[in-house]
């Protein structure tokens, strides 16, 4: 009789014992074979099957180095032999050992799990601008559903499909902007990265962030201020429960009431991670406004990296390539003793002695001076504090400071605060346009609405693009929001300020104070736009 190849015995993570064995690649390229052939709908390899299908600079000169490798798998649980009776034609083939190989359960698990692996490791993630649009279209879908459940057209199919078409694009969003902070970080620490393809394309890198950071202000302030309008109203406890019913609605009888209120629970939990990812709340910053820190230090990081990288190609010093001649030159001394003289040179970390320098030691040297040349040994010893010498410390201890009353100063601060606070509110009360007008017609404006106001230009003028006619931007705090769009008459706008006379192309211009309208919770998240 024949038995299938036998070996130590199995434990729960055997198949991923090939992993740390001598020829490890070779393993992997075999299993490789079979997920492959799998997909392929064939179940069963023989031993000249696999070989065959190995890459040639994995593939063994012999035939018997791959048997070898399929054996050891088979005592790892990886794949199952059975035995080859297709091709047996005389008695002495029956008796000879002849299997052919397959997948098991276990090894098959393995193997997926070693892709997941492989994948995560390689992914560099990628910072989605489209996903910030189509997050903006659901949220707006989704004021429609709550409109329609008002009037009672309520409709739970149209509800369940916004919010799992807006939680998968979030997710996506979330998870791939770690996975591209990631990878950005290790480029940056030039970990696994090839110098020369990383000075090849900074460039593009550089414009991608500053494509996204500027999606990320524009867009993330108005996703910020549509989930604070279905917060606002109640709306999303409706849709939520909306949604939980028809996810439930196919599970059992007996389960259907605890069914809903799992789904419930988890659509909460998603609601509250968009919310939190957009909207800062309590002192706490919202995850898009750390976001978008981060990219925007991640720029003048990178121009640091090249900068340095092209110092070297230069040939100018650096303290990295100081220490690896440092490195070089200790491992070429001859022996320890030129070490030891090596490192006293290099760092001069002589033996320490405990002294204590104060005014009358000073004195004495200013009235006695000792040239610098004179030995230790020769020179007027230094007196040490005897409280040094038994305590190893020369403070001189006492009670503590009286705790110093701030109430004043913290008065002062919320007056100065509470000024701040009624002056901006003033300057955009005077900025804000009743319907459409020209810059023309703004008239003067004091300097602190004029500097709001070039903030608006700015935050409008950085999502111009070639082509367009019209544009709408929301302020980084989410409380203003301006409509440009060009006029084609050629006139130029004059807005007269104490300092000077603004003068550029004339535009219609529509400004509004979007805490007068109620679009945005000033009291709950006084940075709402974005977070």
């Amino acid at each position: 009789m024949t038995s299938t190849p036998s070996g130590p015995a199995r434990t729960e993570y055997a198949p991923f014992a090939h992993l740390t064995v001598p020829n490890a690649a070779l393993y992997r390229q075999v299993m490789g074979t079979f997920l492959t052939a799998k997909e392929r709908f064939a179940v069963h390899l023989r031993p000249e099957d696999v070989h065959a299908a190995l890459p040639p600079e994995h593939r063994p000169a012999d035939l018997d180095a791959v048997v070898k490798a399929l054996d050891s798998l088979v005592d790892w649980g990886n794949l199952r032999a059975d035995p080859d009776t297709s091709r047996v034609t005389a008695v002495e083939d029956f008796y000879r050992k002849r299997f052919i190989y397959q997948l098991t359960q276990a090894g098959e698990a393995a193997e997926q799990a070693l892709s997941v692996y492989d994948e995560a490791l390689g992914r560099r993630g990628a910072l989605q601008a489209v996903a910030l649009h189509d997050i903006v279209t659901q949220l707006r879908a989704l004021l429609i559903i709550t409109a329609e459940q008002e009037e009672g057209r309520a409709d739970a199919a149209k509800a369940h499909l916004a919010l799992s078409t807006l939680t998968s694009r979030f997710e996506a969003l979330a998870e791939n902007a770690r996975a591209f902070m990631g990878s950005l970080q290790r480029t940056i620490d030039l970990h696994d990265v090839d110098v020369e393809l990383f000075l090849a394309y900074k460039d593009r890198l550089i414009q991608y962030l500053e494509r996204f950071i500027q999606d990320l202000i524009t867009l993330g302030g108005r996703i910020a201020l549509l989930i604070g309008e279905l917060e606002d109203q109640g709306r999303v406890g409706v849709l939520l429960r909306l949604a939980a019913s028809r996810e439930a609605a196919d599970g059992a009888p007996d389960e259907a009431e605890s069914a809903e209120a799992r789904a419930y629970e988890r659509w909460v939990a998603r609601w509250s991670g968009l919310a939190a990812w957009f909207v800062s709340a309590d002192g706490r910053d919202s995850q898009a406004r750390l976001l978008r820190g981060r990219a925007l230090g991640a720029i003048p990081q990178l121009l640091a990296v090249v900068r340095q990288l092209n110092e070297r190609r230069a040939g100018r010093s650096d303290r990295s390539a100081d220490f690896r001649t440092l490195a070089r030159w200790f491992a070429e001394a001859p022996d320890d003793a030129a070490r030891h003289r090596l490192w006293r040179v290099a760092f001069g970390l002589y033996p320490a002695r405990h002294l204590t320098v104060d005014a009358d030691t000073l004195d004495r040297r200013t009235a006695r001076p000792v040239a610098a040349a004179t030995p230790w040994a020769e020179a007027e010893p230094l007196r040490i504090s005897p409280q040094l010498r038994r305590t190893g410390s020369y403070e001189r201890r006492g009670k503590a400071r009286r705790v110093q009353d701030r109430s004043e100063q913290r008065r002062r601060l919320a007056e100065i605060a509470t000024k701040q606070a009624e002056e901006i509110t003033t300057a955009r009360a005077r900025l804000a346009t009743d319907g459409t007008t020209r810059l023309s017609a703004l008239g003067e404006l004091d300097p602190l609405a004029f500097g709001l106001f070039l903030q608006l230009l700015g935050d409008a003028l950085a999502t111009w693009r070639p082509g367009m006619t019209t544009t709408v931007a929301t302020s980084n705090d989410g409380t203003m929001e301006i409509r440009l769009t060009a006029l084609a008459d050629g006139t130029t706008a004059e807005i007269r300020t104490p300092g000077g006379t603004f003068r550029g192309p004339d535009h219609t211009v529509e400004i509004t104070d979007l805490t007068r309208t109620g679009w945005i919770r000033v009291a709950d998240s006084p940075t709402a736009e974005e977070g």
